[in-house]
């Protein structure tokens, strides 16, 4: 079965930005790694971490059902080992299969965070997307050891979890476009009152466009080729690993798990974070075919 890595186009310059963000010195090869950096980086105490996790903690008290979290948890882990063979599908053969099915157990996990308010939650409690904010999220993400544990045990090599880390920490300009809806500014050309909240777009956006692959991919077949196939499923591997992300925060908080409550927001942020990169990119690589990258016409 082949191999389906999220970090193909993870570049030397990437890890060392990444490291310099953490403010490590990075290897004269560039061999950045979520494990090493894990070695090197102090924990450091961050206050309003810690307050936006215990808070977050207090809002969601008795809501979450922990059995719903863990299944459908366990669900996404199933989908992203699917993957390989999704990808040796090549294009569906119509439009509503292979990655349909692939987005069910995330929109289970959606409908029902989204019937908790945990999406609002959210946006009253976590800042919106600064450098700082960033920073600290990746920090605090290397230190957690149960993330890290959870993204080996559902296949995440080491190079695939660095991707993750770069996701969060090289994007602080892209994050920073997505606000929480509570913080648009008025005057905007839009109402404002219609707009979801940041981590309910960024989790159902990620999903529509999984399930929209199928169709986009089939209608358009003449036009794909491997290399679009290839980023197609790094960039839903992605996403759905940004989202069990986000579910095993959820899950942890839950059950009163083993995240500390710095950890628990930089789950929460990053999670998302990667799944707004993550829609990003399969959106420019993906969906956006030009003629520089289309499979040649078989009329010229």
């Amino acid at each position: 079965m082949p191999h389906i890595s999220t970090a193909v186009d993870t570049t030397v310059a990437e890890r060392r930005d990444l490291a310099t963000t953490l403010g490590i010195d990075a290897p004269g090869d560039g061999d950045v790694t979520w494990t090493g950096l894990a070695g090197q980086i102090e924990p450091r105490s961050d206050s309003s971490f810690a307050s936006r996790g215990e808070a977050i903690r207090a809002d969601l008290e008795g809501r979450l059902d922990s059995a719903l979290l863990e299944r459908e948890r366990e669900n996404v882990a199933e989908q992203i080992d699917r993957l390989p063979d999704v990808r040796a599908g090549g294009v569906p053969d119509e439009p509503h299969g292979l990655y349909t099915a692939v987005a069910e157990p995330g929109w289970r996990l959606y409908d029902h965070l989204l019937d908790v308010g945990f999406f609002e939650s959210l946006d009253e409690n976590l800042p919106r997307f600064t450098t700082e904010h960033i920073e600290t999220t990746a920090r605090e993400l290397v230190l957690a050891e149960p993330l890290s544990s959870a993204l080996d045990e559902i296949g995440f090599e080491e190079s695939e979890k660095t991707a993750l880390l770069i996701g969060v920490a090289n994007n602080d300009e892209r994050l920073a476009r997505w606000v929480p809806s509570n913080q648009i500014p008025e005057g905007v050309e839009f109402d404002t009152e219609n707009v979801p909240p940041l981590h309910q777009r960024a989790m159902g956006g990620a999903l529509l466009w999984i399930r929209g692959l199928d169709r986009h991919l089939w209608q358009n077949e003449v036009m794909i080729t491997d290399a679009i196939l290839d980023d197609a499923v790094r960039y839903v591997k992605a996403m759905l690993g940004g989202l069990f992300v986000s579910a095993t925060a959820a899950h942890d908080l839950a059950v009163d798990g083993r995240f500390t409550d710095e950890q628990l927001t930089a789950a929460l942020t990053a999670g998302t974070a990667v799944q707004i990169v993550s829609q990003e990119d399969i959106l420019h690589d993906v969906f956006y075919i030009t003629d520089d990258v289309r499979a040649p016409s078989e009329l010229r």
